[in-house]
């Protein structure tokens, strides 16, 4: 008989592929480096190609490669299918559930719909991850989580996806801000009338920078050399920088529940009701949870909108 890889080495490229570091990728798996290198080299042995190309300063996945992980990828997410429906009989919402949540929805989401949720599912045990939308999904694909909860569009193949809302976006400034016209006004703001060098915004990666750009730019997103010289890598670190008045910047209609914006003296107007993101959860096409997972959505999304 052929011989074929085995899940471990599987699960062993996905680590490599995802960090490019033969040390990161190691520890992730809880092996010694060398016993790691042992492993990847022996698949290449297996699959008879080579899947890395390795200098002393880099690791680069080759084009055989991209397709092994592709299909790996694939093949550990069927594997996890195939222990869900060995455990149909279990209930995941009397079990645990593991949820990728995104950086710019998690402070503000979930602080709101934790305490009801333990009280509609007692339980559940909800193991959390939060991380970029990329991330998380990777993360869903390769088995590591059950579902994600992310901002939307954003394009997710492989995937069920339910919406649960819209999150509408608001302009963020602070208080008798230089940038804003009128700054003690109430009309809506105009993202056209907006100087270019007013905007802050998440760095690249962040759906939510993609998502202000194109639902609240109202004249079309400008280039990034046109926006301000500042940027952000978390929406914390954001706010901070409008309370200095660096900027002004758009933030979901979530996130205005949030201490953070009261102690900062920040204000907000809203954006033109055309300005907003979906919020959805997504699971893997075909798990033999699916039925359960969209009921859970939508308790998710009933919770929310009562809290709000």
């Amino acid at each position: 008989m052929k011989n074929m890889p085995t899940t471990r080495q599987l699960q062993y490229l996905l680590a490599l592929d995802e960090h490019q570091h033969f040390g990161r990728a190691a520890e992730q798996c809880f092996i010694s480096q060398s016993a790691f290198s042992i492993a990847i080299r022996e698949l290449e042995s297996v699959l008879d190609c080579q899947l890395f190309e390795r200098t002393n300063r880099s690791v680069k996945v080759t084009e055989v490669g991209k397709d092994i992980v592709a299909r790996a990828r694939d093949v550990l997410s069927r594997l996890e299918d195939l222990s869900d429906a060995a455990r149909r009989q279990t209930n995941p919402l009397q079990g645990s559930i593991r949820l990728g949540v995104i950086p710019t929805i998690a402070p503000f989401f979930l602080p709101r719909v934790l305490t009801p949720l333990q009280k509609a599912f007692p339980d559940l045990e909800l193991i959390l991850r939060e991380e970029q939308t990329a991330a998380v999904y990777a993360s869903l694909m390769s088995g590591k989580l059950d579902m994600i909860l992310v901002a939307l569009p954003y394009e997710l193949p492989g995937t069920r996806t339910a919406k649960l809302f819209d999150d509408p976006f608001h302009l963020a400034f602070r208080q008798g801000s230089r940038w804003m016209p009128d700054p003690g006004g109430k009309q809506q703001a105009v993202s056209g009338k907006l100087p270019d060098e007013a905007i802050i915004l998440l760095e690249d990666g962040h759906c939510l920078r993609d998502h202000a750009l194109s639902q609240c730019r109202l004249q079309g997103p400008r280039q990034q050399s046109q926006l301000s010289r500042f940027s952000s890598t978390s929406i914390t670190t954001l706010l901070h920088m409008v309370a200095q008045d660096l900027g002004m910047t758009y933030i979901p209609e979530m996130a205005l529940g949030s201490p953070l914006l009261d102690s900062l003296h920040i204000a907000t107007r809203p954006m033109p009701s055309s300005s907003r993101r979906g919020i959805g959860i997504a699971w893997r096409e075909g798990t033999a949870f699916g039925d359960v997972y969209g009921e859970f959505a939508q308790k998710l999304a009933s919770i929310y909108l009562a809290e709000t």
